[in-house]
Order: C-alpha cells, then sequence, then structure tokens
C-alpha cells in the first residue's frame, strides 16, 4: 500500500499475499493443534498477567518458585469462588424444586383444560400427546447432556494442564525469551523485546476491557431485574454477570434461580419469560456491542474485525477461541506494525485513532 497526498491508494504487493499465506497457514495448524494450543494459549495469557505481580515478589526477596506458586494459588481461589458460585446456584435451585412442581404440574393440568376447551381434544388424547412431547423433549435433554459432560471432560482434562503449562512459562521466562531471541538475527532482536513488553501491555488492556464488560453486563442485568421486581434483582444480575465467564453455560446456570424466583413469586408465566428477554437481550448488547467495543477499545482493534476475530475463534477453537482470538487479532496488528511489509495489515486491523496517526505520519 502506497500513500499518497490525495489519499490512500491501495497496490498489490508481495507483503500482502505474503501475510495471507501467513494467516491461511497459521489458521489450519491452530485448528488441527487446538487440543495443545488452547490450554497452552490460556497458560500465556494468565502469564502475562501474573508476571508482574511474580517480580514484584522477587525483588522484594521471595524465591521465583514460591512467587509463582502463591500467585498460582491466588489464581485457584478466585477459580474455587466463581465455582463455589455455581454451585450455590444448582443448590438454591434445589431448594425453590417443590413450588417449582407444583407450579409446573399445575400449568400442565392448565393447559390440558385448554386444549380440551378450545380444540376440542380428549382427554385421552391429550395425555397422549403432552406425553409424547415429554419423552422426545427428554430423549433430546439426554442427548445434550451427554455432549456437555463429554466436552466438560475434556476440557477438564485440558484445564489441569492450565496451571503446570503457566507455572513452566513463568520458572522458565528469561530461558524462553533468549530462545526467541536465537531466532531472529541480531539487528532484529530489539525490536523482538519490544513486540514483547507490547503483547504483556496488550494483555493487561485486555483483561481491563474484560472486567469493564462484566461491568456493564452486571448493571444492566439488574437493572432489568430491578424494573421487573424481582427479588435480589442485583445479587442476580451481578452473578449472571460473573458467570458468563463461562460461555453458554453460566448464562442458563444463573438465570434458573431468577426465572424460578419470579414464577414463585408473581405466580405469572409471564415474569419467567420476562427474565429470559432481559438475559437474552443483555447477551446480545453485550456479544455484539458491549465486548466489541470495551475491548476494542483497549487494544486499539476496530470494532468490525474485533467481531471477525470473536466469530473466527469461535469457528476454529469454539467458545475458547471467542475469548482468546481477540487479543491474537491485537498481537498481531502489534507485529504487524514492527514487521516492515506490515504496515497494510496494521492499518486494516486498528481502530480510528490509528488511522489518523497513521494519516498524520505519513
Amino acid at each position: 500500500m502506497k500513500i499518497s497526498e490525495e489519499g490512500y491508494t491501495w497496490m498489490p504487493t508481495r507483503s500482502m499475499a505474503y501475510w495471507v499465506i501467513i494467516l491461511l497457514g497459521g489458521g489450519t495448524l491452530l485448528y488441527l493443534g487446538r487440543s495443545l494450543f488452547i490450554p497452552l494459549a490460556f497458560s500465556v495469557l494468565i502469564s502475562f498477567v501474573l508476571y508482574p505481580m511474580c517480580r514484584w515478589l522477587e525483588k522484594r526477596g521471595m524465591n521465583r518458585v514460591w512467587a509463582i506458586i502463591l500467585l498460582l494459588i491466588a489464581m485457584s481461589l478466585l477459580l474455587a469462588a466463581v465455582l463455589t458460585l455455581l454451585v450455590s446456584q444448582f443448590k438454591a435451585f434445589g431448594t425453590e424444586w417443590p413450588q417449582l412442581r407444583a407450579k409446573l404440574e399445575q400449568s400442565y393440568d392448565q393447559f390440558g383444560i385448554y386444549l380440551e376447551r378450545e380444540f376440542d381434544v380428549s382427554p385421552v388424547a391429550r395425555d397422549h400427546f403432552l406425553q409424547t412431547f415429554m419423552n422426545d423433549s427428554s430423549s433430546q435433554l439426554v442427548g445434550l447432556v451427554q455432549t456437555t459432560i463429554t466436552s466438560s471432560m475434556v476440557s477438564l482434562v485440558l484445564l489441569a494442564l492450565i496451571p503446570i503449562y503457566t507455572f513452566l512459562i513463568l520458572l522458565y521466562r528469561h530461558r524462553l525469551v533468549i530462545s526467541l531471541e536465537f531466532l531472529f538475527p541480531r539487528v532484529a532482536r530489539e525490536k523482538i523485546l519490544d513486540i514483547l513488553q507490547l503483547t504483556i501491555h496488550t494483555y493487561y488492556n485486555f483483561i481491563k476491557g474484560m472486567a469493564i464488560v462484566y461491568l456493564i453486563v452486571g448493571v444492566l442485568n439488574s437493572i432489568g431485574l430491578f424494573l421487573l421486581g424481582v427479588p435480589h434483582a442485583f445479587l442476580f444480575g451481578f452473578i449472571a454477570s460473573i458467570l458468563t465467564f463461562i460461555p453458554y453455560v453460566g448464562i442458563m446456570v444463573a438465570s434458573l434461580l431468577p426465572i424460578t424466583i419470579a414464577w414463585i413469586t408473581f405466580n405469572s408465566v409471564w415474569y419467567p419469560l420476562a427474565v429470559i428477554l432481559i438475559f437474552a437481550f443483555v447477551q446480545y448488547l453485550e456479544a455484539n456491542v458491549i465486548f466489541p467495543w470495551a475491548v476494542s477499545a483497549k487494544l486499539n482493534l476496530n470494532t468490525l474485525f474485533t467481531i471477525i476475530a470473536i466469530i473466527l475463534g469461535g469457528i476454529i477453537w469454539g467458545a475458547a477461541g471467542m475469548i482468546l482470538f481477540v487479543p491474537f487479532a491485537a498481537i498481531l496488528k502489534l507485529i504487524a506494525e514492527k514487521t516492515e511489509g506490515g504496515s497494510a495489515l496494521s492499518f486494516l486491523l486498528g481502530n480510528d485513532d490509528t488511522q489518523e496517526n497513521s494519516k498524520a505520519k505519513s
């Protein structure tokens, strides 16, 4: 790409083809090796987040091994708190089950009366229809649960590798950096260190952006439940926000208790439906507006390619990719900025501020 006084004029270059080949080859490698790369990518992310604290502890005389272990324990306690929150949701839902079951039986009888009155359906045909519907739904639900359990077992195995990888990356970080320097010519080593420092800063910005996302989602959930009149609106709203960290499953589990309480409290099916609509609307905003805006603003990515990174991550790595591919795109932009011939890709991924700065420099 050449920049003239009249504006931006695109010209095909070998560098553009080079980046296309790199992206296609890298995407194929990431898909085929996802069992290795997913826990490794999470470990790198956690290592970059823990690195400044680990370095701070080491400067104050703590042994490196014990500093890493202490930080991993603190991180594990935080994860345990989230899992405890999830389990408490299940237990609270279990205490409400007898009342919910009575409501379901009452609704079942009312629906049967409605079918008999409006469509002249006999009680025998009505019971047969409802029983068939329940059996089909149950079989589909069992299949869904089996698939979820199978994928969860695989995820647990991969999850167990993350603290091991994180420990080893932090322990051997100097050796890894020196090895990375040796892979490149001497003239490029300073540039590699600069990219590495910017990458750590990028991950920090990603974490800050995620914190903003959870805060906004929690506030929106809470306001919606409060206006609906659901008890403990702010508690349920922020629990749902925190549990969205667990893709798909988290929001479903978090919504069970407010749906149940809304049904029992107001004795109407419209209030549980309203709760579902509130969570669905906020989740839509989170996925398509809030997350791209908050995270892309912190990472200097434009919203379009943030959304593309989320979708592409979901295609290649599933739910994990939807989280990880956004900072990956930001790191790719950093590398392109520091690499000869990468200005076109950097310009393409950057936000409006980046574009204006590029114009000014040109």
